[in-house]
């Protein structure tokens, strides 16, 4: 699969790069978190969320709304899923990662999704970008075999569990968590997940 940048024009349909923000103390604060041989996804840490970064995020990038700093770590080389929020998400890449994406707009209408439809960008180190909310994303690949970090924000409960009850028909039926839609492939056998990703289980080299 191609591995594209983004900072090349193909990105602008999925994101943007942030520019103006100090994420200095946020990637020196990361360099704490564990980094497994599977993948860990912490919505929310403490430690991040006390940097001055976050008033920063909160105001600039969501427009005052509360925020959770959290991070995904790991080693990881496959698609195994897309998700989407009903917002943006601010990515931060503590190491260079690669992100495999998509559009929401292609989702068909019995929920599937063709997975040769992704994209792969690489996200460099100290890079923040916003993915857009149309925009179906999931775990970073790691570029180096020491894995990847990756700060994710994004409005506050999101990605936590759900504790009002909800349909099973429809899109409905994606949500695994709040604010969270998911579809996932077969073979990564996420328990309680929609299969709906068609095609092959992207893997990078």
């Amino acid at each position: 699969m191609k591995i594209q940048k983004v900072t090349d024009p193909a990105f602008r349909r999925y994101g943007k790069v942030l520019e103006g923000y100090n994420f200095g103390p946020l990637l020196k604060e990361m360099k704490h978190t564990p980094v497994p041989e599977n993948v860990v996804y912490v919505p929310s840490a403490e430690e991040l969320e006390a940097l001055d970064v976050e008033k920063e995020l909160k105001n600039r990038a969501f427009g005052g709304l509360p925020v959770q700093i959290g991070y995904c770590n790991g080693h990881n080389k496959k698609l195994n899923a897309l998700e989407y929020h009903r917002n943006s998400e601010i990515n931060v890449a503590v190491t260079d990662l690669v992100l495999l994406i998509g559009h929401q707009q292609d989702i068909e209408e019995d929920l599937t999704y063709d997975t040769s439809k992704v994209e792969a960008f690489l996200v460099p180190a100290g890079t923040g970008i916003e993915v857009y909310a149309t925009t179906l994303h999931y775990a970073p690949c790691h570029v180096n075999e020491s894995g990847f970090q990756c700060v994710v924000v994004l409005p506050r409960g999101t990605n936590t569990e759900i504790d009002f009850s909800m349909s099973e028909d429809g899109e409905d039926g994606l949500m695994t968590a709040r604010n969270k839609w998911l579809i996932a492939h077969e073979d990564a056998k996420i328990e309680g997940a929609f299969n709906g990703l068609k095609g092959e289980n992207i893997t990078l080299d």
